[in-house]
């Protein structure tokens, strides 16, 4: 146990940002800093003395580490762990296990969720922009030709008298317009937002009835909205479209049976990219579909990439680009049962 000749060592210990568990040769705890109750939702108080198994099941993996820690007596380091912990709550973990004098172990766990949260975000950021500026060269050497296509096509549709013919030349018409229109919506809206203070919950039921309207009768759609959110500086049709499309995304993962769950929390200091925001807006869609494939997970909004055979592989790319716009962020968590796309939105135009 920690005697009072080791206050001051405590106190520098339950200001470190990393959990640090000491236990003993059982692996009963003897001491956890302020940081370790705070992750593992247990007061010191009443941890030590028990097994630390008995407290936190999840970290019985690292059962192999502290084994190796045992006989080779000596320091071993696991990174990015999944523990599943109270609460139904899963964390990643940074996690070291020395060895200290009459058989106890020193465990230090590092929280780096929010890290890696914000390396994932960078990246995407980066390559939503490549991809922009990719979609963009495109975008210039197709509309070209295609505007010359179509424009042959018509010319030659009134030089023909036979009506069957001119059937070949609406196909091409009608599929030049259909390849422009998917670029313009790749591209996103040109003209600058007009942002205007909006109840986002007038967006999402919006979204919502008209996904109710398409949805087969084995669908349900919830919602959980917290009614105290201020109002978000926001161009209301390109958020319905946003959020449209990921709901949508959402119907069609669940072919027709099962549900999904609309909701909204608000969080504070926040940050998207490398700005950070005193307050923002989350938005949550949840569904109980069979998730994403793996190889699918780290591409989904990437132009053209789709797990369905019908699909167009553009409602995501379009969503994030609006969402974007506005100075946020989709991120998406998928597995099996469960997969949620989480839309951020600043809800101040500026930091104070």
């Amino acid at each position: 146990m920690i005697t009072p000749s080791h206050h001051a060592t405590a106190e520098i210990l339950d200001n470190l940002a990393s959990a640090v568990i000491v236990v003993d040769a059982a692996l009963v705890v003897q001491w956890l800093n302020a940081t370790g109750e705070v992750l593992l939702q247990v007061s010191a108080r009443q941890a030590m003395g028990d097994a630390l198994f008995n407290i936190a099941p999840g970290l019985n993996v690292l059962s192999t580490a502290i084994e190796h820690v045992k006989q080779q007596a000596s320091s071993y380091a696991e990174r990015e762990i999944r523990v599943p912990l109270s609460g139904e709550r899963t964390v990643t973990l940074d996690c070291v296990v020395t060895p200290l004098p009459e058989g106890r172990l020193l465990l230090e766990l590092e929280h780096i969720d929010r890290h890696l949260r914000i390396s994932r975000e960078n990246r995407m950021i980066a390559q939503n922009a490549a991809i922009r500026e990719l979609v963009r060269g495109l975008a210039h050497e197709i509309k070209n030709p295609l505007g010359g296509l179509r424009g042959a096509a018509q010319l030659l549709e009134a030089e023909l008298d036979q009506a069957e013919l001119r059937e070949y030349t609406h196909v091409i018409i009608s599929e030049a317009d259909r390849l422009r229109a998917l670029v313009d919506g790749l591209l996103g809206p040109e003209k600058a937002l007009e942002k205007k203070p909006t109840n986002v919950h007038e967006i999402l039921e919006r979204v919502r009835h008209l996904a109710v309207a398409e949805a087969p009768e084995g669908v349900v759609i919830r919602r959980d909205y917290d009614p105290s959110l201020p109002p978000l500086p926001a161009a209301a049709d390109q958020l319905i479209q946003a959020l449209l499309n990921i709901v949508r995304n959402a119907l069609q993962a669940l072919e027709g049976d099962g549900e999904i769950l609309l909701r909204t929390r608000s969080q504070r200091r926040f940050t998207i990219g490398q700005k950070q925001h005193r307050l923002v807006l989350r938005i949550d869609v949840l569904d109980n579909g069979p998730g994403i494939p793996a190889v699918l997970q780290d591409q989904i909004f990437y132009p053209m990439v789709t797990g369905r055979s019908e699909g167009t592989g553009i409602g995501l790319p379009i969503a994030q680009n609006l969402v974007d716009r506005h100075g946020g962020l989709i991120e998406c968590n998928s597995e099996p049962g469960r997969t949620l796309f989480t839309v951020w939105l600043p809800l101040e135009e500026t930091d104070e």
